[in-house]
């Protein structure tokens, strides 16, 4: 228990039972002491309580000998589903659970195990926090909105009737206000949770595997102190992935990392990749004033259909970006004020270099291997859908695994795998997991691309709607992009779903949730939408599945 009502529940559950049992609760303890001269079982009370979905047991010895309450009472606990040495009448040690790293994966696993009864260390090398809030989802998107206010400010469809205006950049104010914001949502979000949780430990320092049950941490004192552990969960992220370029190392490139705090917008930024950290950024440094040239390997967000690449690049160039795709940067010279890329015959002079070519998994130097757990190709834990590695009791989540670099997918994942550390049975299911890139516009896809599909053996067919046919787009006098879906071919069951528009991570989730449930591309686009807003996209394009929008007024059901 863990909250008034969380004993108000444990209570009626009782009363069920016999309401001549007298309970009293303490959840700030997690204890019930049930009273009352019902011939209960306590048995019977305990499965009460576990129904609701709370642990308990029987804490009092002498009630073993008795098949009904006595006077003295049940007194029921919550304790971990899989404590050890958990037995009928006997209070069961907490599980001891040890998480390397700090960030959403690993609170979420901390504060549903804590939830469970067990005793959690968190072993934190760096800053609390991890990615999302301190170098990734936070800033990042504070930054892309500060540029999208100055871009409007100096520019926008309306500017036929509403003046343009000259906007400075006043680059160390935004940095400090962002980093203001970063530093509130990393105390309330993160520390506080600490300071208020006494079940979740945390021990600052570096981890690394003894043996599968033990941990040894360095600590920044100079003194090591050893961690043993019933279940592990490796929850440690990802950093910067740097291509051996020749003559880039040594030289001061920035990373995601590095640009995020930068107090310098400058002249000339050559970016170095193509997927959304590259994009995000590169079109922030555009809007708040500089020139940008993007160099990438392949084409723009490469694993994602290639009309939505093709869609961002038509919107990126026609706000002046100039975009290179399908080569790679041979060599970087620094003259100790700028950098020389060269790509090719061509040679680039560019005042700040970004290389934005993906992430890493921080795998190394933990002795992952020496324990016996698998790693891939690229450095990253091997998971099942249950979160488990290749070694018994060891768990891992986020953006160090398998699974793909999200937040949400991290944090779900921590919280799925403390359920399991701690006996229960939950998996993780990606089927419907959406994805949204922050450029403007921005791109959102969930489920399958045609692409996708092809290669999966499953016949489709697909429809695209140019946003030029959607009401609130051209009430927005933006009509740059477009929503395609995909449906399964004979039954019009939708498996996918891709959107370019100035709103689309907005829309994608009514998306998410029409294949989750099952919906055909009919059944999605006789839905009631609201009129004017860009969702109506997905039920118009659904629309063209079976009917001419041409041949429809403009809000027809």
């Amino acid at each position: 228990m863990t909250c008034a009502s969380c004993a108000a529940h444990v209570a009626g559950a009782v009363k069920k039972l016999d309401p001549r049992i007298d309970v009293r609760l303490s959840y700030p303890e997690g204890i019930a002491r049930i009273d009352g001269a019902s011939t209960t079982a306590p048995e019977r009370v305990v499965s009460a309580i576990r129904d609701l979905g709370y642990g308990a047991t029987v804490l009092r010895a002498e009630l073993e000998r008795s098949e009904a309450p006595t006077a003295q009472g049940t007194v029921a606990r919550k304790v971990s589903r899989s404590a050890r040495g958990a037995g009928k009448g006997v209070q069961a040690d907490p599980l001891r659970i040890a998480i390397i790293g700090s960030g959403g994966g690993a609170f979420a696993a901390a504060i549903r195990a804590a939830e469970e009864g067990a005793s959690v260390t968190m072993i934190e090398r760096g800053t609390l926090g991890g990615t999302c809030v301190n170098v990734g989802c936070v800033p990042s998107k504070i930054m892309l909105r500060a540029a999208h206010i100055r871009h409007l400010r100096e520019a926008s469809p309306f500017d036929v009737g509403i003046g343009r205006a000259a906007a400075a950049v006043d680059r160390p104010a935004l940095v400090r206000q962002q980093q203001d914001r970063v530093g509130e949502l990393r105390h309330d979000k993160y520390e506080q949770i600490l300071a208020e949780n006494p079940a979740i430990n945390l021990l600052r320092g570096a981890a690394r595997f003894k043996d599968p049950r033990a941990l040894t941490v360095a600590l920044a004192n100079g003194s090591e102190r050893e961690v043993a552990f019933d279940r592990a969960l490796l929850a440690i992220g990802a950093s910067p992935d740097v291509p051996p370029v020749r003559g880039l190392a040594g030289t001061p490139y920035w990373t995601s990392t590095e640009a995020l705090v930068s107090e310098q917008i400058p002249a000339h930024l050559v970016v170095y990749g193509g997927s959304a950290v590259a994009l995000e950024l590169g079109q922030a440094f555009l809007r708040l004033g500089s020139r940008v040239t993007l160099i990438a390997r392949s084409r723009l967000l490469s694993r994602e259909d290639p009309a939505v690449g093709e869609a961002l690049r038509a919107a990126l160039e026609g706000e002046g970006m100039r975009i290179v795709l399908g080569r790679t940067i041979d060599r970087v010279e620094f003259d100790g004020q700028r950098f020389i890329v060269e790509i090719g015959a061509e040679r680039v002079a560019a005042d700040r270099l970004l290389v934005a070519t993906g992430r890493r998994p921080n795998t190394e130097g933990i002795n992952l291997e020496g324990i016996g757990v698998k790693l891939d190709p690229r450095g990253a834990i091997v998971v099942d859908e249950q979160m488990r590695t290749s070694v018994d009791g060891i768990y891992a989540a986020g953006d160090c695994t398998t699974q793909p670099q999200f937040v949400y997918v991290a944090a779900a994942a921590g919280t799925r795998a403390a359920v399991n550390m701690t006996g229960g049975d939950a998996a993780l299911d990606l089927a419907t997991m959406p994805a949204v890139v922050f450029t403007d516009p921005q791109v959102a896809t969930v489920g399958l691309s045609e692409l996708q599909a092809a290669k999966a053996g499953r016949a489709v067919e697909s429809r695209t709607l140019a946003l030029e046919n959607v009401p609130r787009a051209l009430a927005n006098f933006d009509t740059r992009g477009f929503v395609k879906l995909v449906a399964e071919a004979g039954t019009g069951k939708l498996l996918g779903a891709q959107a370019v528009a100035a709103e689309a991570g907005e829309l994608i989730q009514t998306a998410v949730l029409a294949i989750r449930a099952r919906m055909t591309v009919r059944e999605l686009g006789e839905q009631l939408f609201p009129y004017l807003t860009m969702v109506e996209g997905l039920k118009l394009c659904a629309q063209t599945f079976t009917r001419d929008l041409k041949q429809l007024s403009c809000c027809a059901g």
